[in-house]
């Protein structure tokens, strides 16, 4: 899986605190944990910046680039800040990110293109998320064709179907894994397939979260996912991954989370027989494949039911 490492972000208090006080250090330590705990790029989010993007890209990809050498993932909207970020990388960067919205599509794509850097295109437009997956093939493939066109091939562009949270749409996150499914067929080489995952989780319990994320992303990589903007730091969410990629089954939890990566691979219902629903750990991941796949109403209260 490419793992694109997600906790450089403006957001955070920590993130932002540092980029205002042009702490360096800050921003280089967070950068290592997570080259070290598998970053396969590291995301450098710094908002719309409006008045400062520019200097504070500037800034922020020359002091991740003293301390590791990962490529980077630029992620703005502000074409100036990107495009000062891209010239400062030196190794091929992930644009993050355009969409089939003209002002994103204008803006992002050909600055991808100019820097041969790869690129995470979204499938929205000005009207929003399509609701399904068709909806958001159609979308996909107009952001392949507009690809081709500024000489970005296929094996170059990430789709991103786009993860809603699942306790406000619970249909959303079938529709997100059908579309990973769809996007890997429409074209060859396919393109890859990118989420950010933890918007699965958002408005979930924090402690729920992390079991959230991990579920959803074995269902996602059994869809043919091949990258997510994620936190590498969450030690279960990266075993998670290890697991179903390895293929261990030496644990009940690893068996469990085989069983539903191959149940959504062959499109089939995953079998609850396998799940010893005495087993605490075991029950909680399967209470938590029943909301993902919209079979039992979501409340916060879902593993205690």
């Amino acid at each position: 899986m490419i793992v694109i490492g997600e906790r450089i972000h403006i957001i955070s208090p920590r993130v932002k605190a540092a980029i205002e006080a042009r702490d360096a250090k800050a921003i280089q330590e967070l950068a290592l944990q997570q080259a070290e705990a598998g970053s396969t790029f590291l995301d450098l989010n710094i908002g719309p910046s409006k008045k400062s993007g520019v200097e504070v890209m500037e800034w922020i990809v020359n002091a991740v680039q003293e301390v590791t050498d990962k490529p980077l993932s630029l992620d703005t909207t502000n074409a100036a800040a990107m495009e000062a970020g891209l010239k400062k990388c030196k190794c091929r960067a992930l644009v993050n990110s355009a969409s089939a919205e003209k002002v994103r599509l204008t803006n992002m794509m050909p600055l991808a293109a100019k820097y041969d850097a790869e690129l995470i295109a979204l499938t929205m437009t000005e009207q929003g998320i399509p609701g399904d997956a068709s909806g958001r093939a159609a979308v996909a493939l107009d952001l392949i064709s507009a690809a081709a066109e500024h000489g970005i091939s296929s094996d170059r562009l990430y789709l991103d179907p786009l993860v809603l949270p699942v306790s406000a749409d619970q249909a959303g996150a079938r529709e997100t894994i059908e579309s990973i499914r769809v996007f890997k067929q429409l074209v060859e080489p396919p393109p890859k397939t990118v989420i950010g995952l933890s918007n699965v989780s958002n408005g979930a319990l924090n402690e729920n979260r992390s079991l959230i994320n991990r579920v959803y992303l074995v269902m996602c990589l059994a869809a043919g996912l091949d990258g997510a903007i994620v936190d590498p730091m969450d030690r279960e969410l990266m075993e998670a991954a290890r697991i179903v990629e390895t293929r261990d089954t030496s644990t009940p939890v690893g068996r469990i989370y085989n069983a539903l990566y191959d149940s959504v691979a062959a499109m089939e219902d995953f079998d609850p027989s396998v799940v010893d629903m005495s087993d605490p750990d075991q029950l909680a991941v399967y209470k938590t494949v029943q909301i993902l796949n919209n079979q039992i109403i979501y409340a916060h209260s879902y593993l205690r039911v």
